[in-house]
């Protein structure tokens, strides 16, 4: 399972696929819906690959946590979001018994459920093991893939004024 070009934007439902990076911010891509969309350099956005779950030891990569929804699930799909509360968290704690539920709210669980759900209807969940990076490491590849881009358009784009 590989979440790290997949984002999380403050004030916008949903999840999105990191496309392009820009002056002022970078493309994003709706995954419900397909939608592309600007999202500028001082909107707060969380890649799904740096957020963690808090346990009673330690901090679980979220990639952890939804491979173990995962395995429990058979890469199927998990219990609803809109479920309630006390059947969130009991399945929560099957999923990750060691959470901190003074830090973990239902609300939390709630977010995590949803997001399986739409990574798990575009087949982005799988019981594999998690291949994680750092933000850093994606920032300088997608620049890196930005840059091909670039230096190929104008190649293009010559080749049609000689003809």
């Amino acid at each position: 399972m590989n979440l790290e070009k997949i984002l999380s934007i403050s004030g916008k439902p949903g999840l999105y696929a990191l496309k392009v990076q820009t002056r002022s911010g970078f493309l994003a891509e709706a995954l419900l819906d397909g939608k592309k969309i600007t999202v500028g350099s001082r909107i707060n956005v969380s890649l799904l690959s740096e957020i963690s779950i808090y346990t009673i030891n330690e901090e679980k990569p979220l990639a952890e946590v939804m491979r173990s929804i995962a395995i429990k699930e058979d890469n199927g799909p998990a219990i609803s979001h809109k479920e309630d509360n006390a059947k969130l968290i009991a399945y929560f704690k099957e999923i990750l018994p060691e959470y901190d539920s003074e830090r973990v709210y239902p609300s939390d669980i709630k977010k995590i459920m949803n997001w399986y759900n739409l990574l798990q209807s575009k087949g982005l969940v799988s019981k594999e093991e998690p291949k994680i990076e750092n933000a850093e490491e994606v920032l300088e590849k997608v620049v890196e893939e930005v840059v091909a881009e670039k230096v190929k358009a104008p190649a293009k784009k010559a080749k049609a004024k000689k003809e």
